[in-house]
C-alpha cells in the first residue's frame, strides 16, 4: 500500500491511498467471504459458489463496493497509526479515483482539528472582582432554613388571603369545550406564587372553603400551547382546604435540631463562613473566564462545522437529562415552548460555536505549555476520593474504569492549566462587591472551567 498525505482546504487533510493488484486481490477476497452467502447460482449450494463463478455470473466487479469497504477499513486506520499528528474530528468524505481489476486508488478527506492562532495568554491584565458577605446575605440563608422547615396548618372561619396555600379542583375551557391539561383535583397552590395564568390566582383570593367560582382569563400570547394563545377561558373552580404557612422561631433549639449548630451565633458563623468560601470560589471561577475570554477573543480558529454540531448535540443532550430529572421529555419541552427541534438547535449555533473556539483554544495553550499530568498525581487524586468515601486505594480502584481515570487526568491538567494562566498574568483585585449582585447565568453561559473539562470528553 502507498499512501501520500497533503493538506486540504478548510481544516481537512487529504490522505490518497493506492493499493496494488495483490492487496486489491486481498480485499475482494475477504468480501467474497464475507459476502458469498447472499449468492445463488444453479449446481451449487447456497454460500458454496466459488468466487470466480460469482464474478462470471454477476460481474467482474460484483465484490468492488465490499471490497473497498474491506480495503479502506484496514489501510485508513493503518495511515492514521503512522501518521500521529492528524487529529481527525469525524469521518472522512472517501471517493474512488480508479479501480479496476488491477488496483485500487482513493481518496479521503477528513476533517481535523483546525490550526489556531493563539493570542497573548502571558503578561495579559484582569481584574479579579472579590465577592464580601454582609447581613443580608446570612439573613437570606436563616430565612431559607426557616421556610425549610415551615408547616402548614388548616385555616378555618375566613376565606382564603395571597401567601395561603389552597387545595382547589378546576375545569377549564374556551368556547365551552374542555382543552387537554385544563382540568385537576386536589390541586394544591399558593396564591400570590403566579404559577397559574395571570388573573387565576387574583380571583381565588376571597373564596371559602366549600366555595365553587368560575373564573375567567386570558391566556398570554406567547403561551406555549399554540392552540391556547391569547384565548379567553373560563376555569370552574372548587376551594376544598386553606393552609397557613407556620415558620419557626430561630432558637438554640431550632439550630441545634435543624443545623447541627450550638446557638444561633454559631450557625450564623458557620454561615458566613460557608458563603465566604462559596463567594471565593465564584471569584476564582469568574477569573478563569476572563482569563480564557481575553485570550479567545484575542485569537484566531476555523471552526470545523463537525465541531458545531457536536458540540450541539452535547447541549441537546445535557438540556434532555435536565428535564427529564424534572419529569418532562424533551418532546413535550419543544412543544409546550412552540419550538421544532431544527429551530432549538439553531438556537444553540452561535453558543455550540463559542464553546468550540474555547476548546480549542485552551488545546493549544495546553500543548504550547506541555502540561500534563503525572502517574502520581493520578494516585494522590484517586486516593484523596477513596478516603472521601471510606475506602482504601486498592478498594476504590476496583470502582473506577478507564473513562473515570480520563475525567481525573483532564481534570489535573486543567488545575494546572489555570493555576499557570494565574501566575503568568497580571491579576489585579477590585473594590468589594456586595454576594448578593451576582449575575444570573443563562442557560447559554458556561463557565471557562466548565468550558475546559469538556476538551477531553
Amino acid at each position: 500500500m502507498k499512501y501520500v498525505v497533503e493538506k486540504g482546504e478548510k481544516s481537512t487533510v487529504k490522505i490518497s491511498i493506492t493499493l496494488n493488484a495483490k492487496e486489491w486481490d486481498e480485499a475482494q477476497v475477504l468480501a467474497y467471504n464475507k459476502t458469498k452467502h447472499k449468492y445463488q447460482v444453479q449446481g451449487f449450494r447456497k454460500g458454496h459458489v466459488p468466487k470466480a463463478v460469482i464474478e462470471q455470473f454477476y460481474g467482474v466487479g460484483v465484490f468492488f463496493e465490499d471490497a473497498v469497504n474491506e480495503a479502506f477499513s484496514k489501510y485508513y486506520f493503518d495511515v492514521l497509526d503512522k501518521e500521529t499528528e492528524i487529529e481527525p474530528i469525524d469521518r472522512p468524505d472517501v471517493a474512488i479515483d480508479k479501480i479496476d481489476e488491477k488496483g485500487l486508488k482513493m481518496t479521503a478527506t477528513v476533517p481535523v482539528k483546525p490550526e489556531v492562532t493563539i493570542g497573548a495568554y502571558k503578561g495579559i491584565k484582569v481584574e479579579k472582582v472579590e465577592y464580601n458577605v454582609n447581613d443580608d446575605d446570612i439573613a437570606t440563608e436563616v430565612n431559607r432554613l426557616l421556610e425549610q422547615n415551615a408547616t402548614e396548618e388548616s385555616v378555618e372561619g375566613r376565606p382564603c388571603q395571597n401567601g395561603d396555600i389552597t387545595i382547589i379542583d378546576y375545569s377549564g375551557s374556551v368556547d365551552g369545550v374542555k382543552f387537554d391539561g385544563g382540568t385537576a383535583e386536589k390541586q394544591p397552590l399558593t396564591l400570590g406564587s403566579g404559577m397559574f395564568i395571570p388573573g387565576f390566582e387574583d380571583q381565588v383570593v376571597g373564596m371559602n372553603v366549600g366555595e365553587t367560582r368560575d373564573i375567567n382569563v386570558k391566556f398570554p400570547e406567547d403561551y406555549g400551547a399554540e392552540d391556547l394563545k391569547g384565548k379567553d377561558a373560563v376555569f370552574t373552580v372548587t376551594l376544598h382546604e386553606i393552609k397557613e404557612k407556620k415558620t419557626p422561631e430561630l432558637t438554640d433549639e431550632f439550630v441545634k435540631a435543624k443545623a447541627n449548630a450550638e446557638s444561633v451565633d454559631a450557625y450564623k458563623a458557620s454561615v458566613k463562613e460557608r458563603l465566604e468560601k462559596a463567594n471565593a470560589q465564584r471569584s476564582e471561577r469568574e477569573l478563569e473566564d476572563k482569563l480564557i475570554k481575553t485570550i479567545t477573543d484575542a485569537s484566531e480558529v476555523e471552526i470545523p462545522e463537525a465541531l458545531v454540531e457536536r458540540e450541539i448535540d452535547n447541549m441537546v443532550q445535557q438540556t434532555s437529562y435536565r428535564l427529564m430529572y424534572q419529569g418532562l421529555k424533551f418532546e413535550d419541552y419543544l412543544k409546550y415552548t412552540g419550538q421544532t427541534m431544527e429551530a432549538y438547535r439553531e438556537g444553540c449555533r452561535e453558543s455550540a460555536k463559542d464553546h468550540v473556539k474555547t476548546q480549542l483554544v485552551i488545546d493549544k495553550i495546553i500543548t504550547e505549555e506541555k502540561i500534563d499530568v503525572t502517574e502520581e498525581e493520578i494516585e494522590a487524586k484517586l486516593t484523596e476520593q477513596a478516603e472521601s468515601v471510606g475506602k482504601s486505594l486498592k478498594e476504590y480502584r476496583k470502582s473506577v474504569n478507564d473513562k473515570q481515570i480520563g475525567y481525573i487526568e483532564n481534570g489535573i491538567i486543567i488545575d494546572k492549566l489555570f493555576k499557570f494562566l494565574k501566575e503568568n498574568n497580571e491579576v489585579g483585585a477590585s473594590a468589594e462587591k456586595p454576594a448578593a449582585k451576582k449575575t444570573t447565568t443563562t442557560k447559554k453561559t458556561t463557565t471557562a472551567k466548565k468550558t475546559a473539562e469538556k476538551v477531553e470528553e
